[in-house]
């Protein structure tokens, strides 16, 4: 079986709560990072997440306070999180890793 579906016959009932509070957290707006082009629900069976995902293959998950942030993976090792997530790793990156948190702190101050 495959971890990965965006068929949502295949999300449980948390699943598809969750995927009615991405849903709704829509009507404010993608992160500014996030390409609104070919936006789709998906759901990792093995992370237990549910989030945005996109023709880019961002993606976007749903804070506590109902809005969207995007969550990251960095290229070298993988770290994963959104940007204050990676920024409590950064000083244990590779240094490609450090790179990628680099541009993403410039994208997201300017």
């Amino acid at each position: 079986m495959n971890s990965y579906t965006e068929n949502l016959n295949d999300f449980g009932y948390r699943e598809r709560e969750e995927a009615n509070k991405l849903t709704t957290a829509m009507k404010n707006g993608l992160p500014n990072d996030f390409d609104g082009l070919g936006v789709r629900l998906a759901f990792n069976r093995d992370s237990g997440y549910v989030f945005l995902t996109n023709s880019e293959y961002q993606v976007a998950m749903v804070d506590d306070e109902g809005k969207l942030y995007s969550y990251y993976t960095t290229p070298y090792s993988g770290h994963e999180g959104c940007l204050e997530d990676l920024l409590e790793e950064y000083d244990n990156m590779h240094p490609e890793d450090k790179q990628y948190v680099d541009d993403l702190k410039k994208f997201n101050n300017d």
